[in-house]
């Protein structure tokens, strides 16, 4: 004997509870590493990123590197060196190191504003060297521009808000202000 119900809306919402559910329970995957930058050499991809997403000078930043293969498998051990330069000099070296596992992470201190190149070169599991360049900046596209942007959006806001809603406030209050006028309770 075959169910069918009564109410076919209380069929829909079943339906669309059960696809809810099942897409909860597959697996999610986000952006391994979100304002990264990738290169491809070799048949493997390197990526980097910084945390914050922005560096400030002056202040410690976390910088991230993932190796990856064609399939997009994190390489399990790879061998890794970096250089570091600010208008074409030199200005830090990383001498190589075995890292275990496809991800990295360093602290670095951006000590000039600008743009920095990081030159990383990996000696994946066959032995070649494979040589990224990744160009870093410490310098931030909103800056002060963007928090006025939205300051000054915030107080047109306001403004306009208070010009529509003002003379109905004013009415309400003068309403009060007379004899006889709207009281509690009535």
């Amino acid at each position: 004997m075959q169910y069918i119900s009564a109410r076919p809306e209380a069929a829909v919402k079943r339906a669309a509870f059960l696809a809810l559910a099942l897409l909860a329970l597959q697996p999610a995957w986000g952006h391994s590493l979100f304002n990264s930058a990738e290169q491809t050499v070799g048949g493997y991809r390197m990526q980097v990123a910084t945390l914050p997403e922005f560096p400030q000078v002056g202040e410690p930043s976390q910088i991230l590197f993932r190796l990856t293969d064609e399939s997009l498998e994190e390489v399990s051990r790879f061998s890794m060196s970096i250089r570091i330069f600010y208008n074409g000099e030199q200005v830090q070296a990383l001498r190589p190191q075995s890292i275990d596992g496809g991800h990295w992470q360093m602290q670095y201190t951006f000590e000039r504003g600008g743009n920095h190149i990081f030159r990383v070169d990996a000696q994946p599991p066959d032995g070649r060297t494979l040589q990224y360049t990744f160009n870093m900046s410490t310098q931030s596209p909103f800056g002060y521009i963007f928090f006025i942007a939205i300051t000054a959006g915030a107080g047109i806001f306001g403004i306009v808000m208070s010009y529509v809603y003002m003379p109905k406030i004013r009415a309400w209050l003068s309403a009060f202000a007379r004899p006889g006028g709207r009281r509690r309770g009535r």
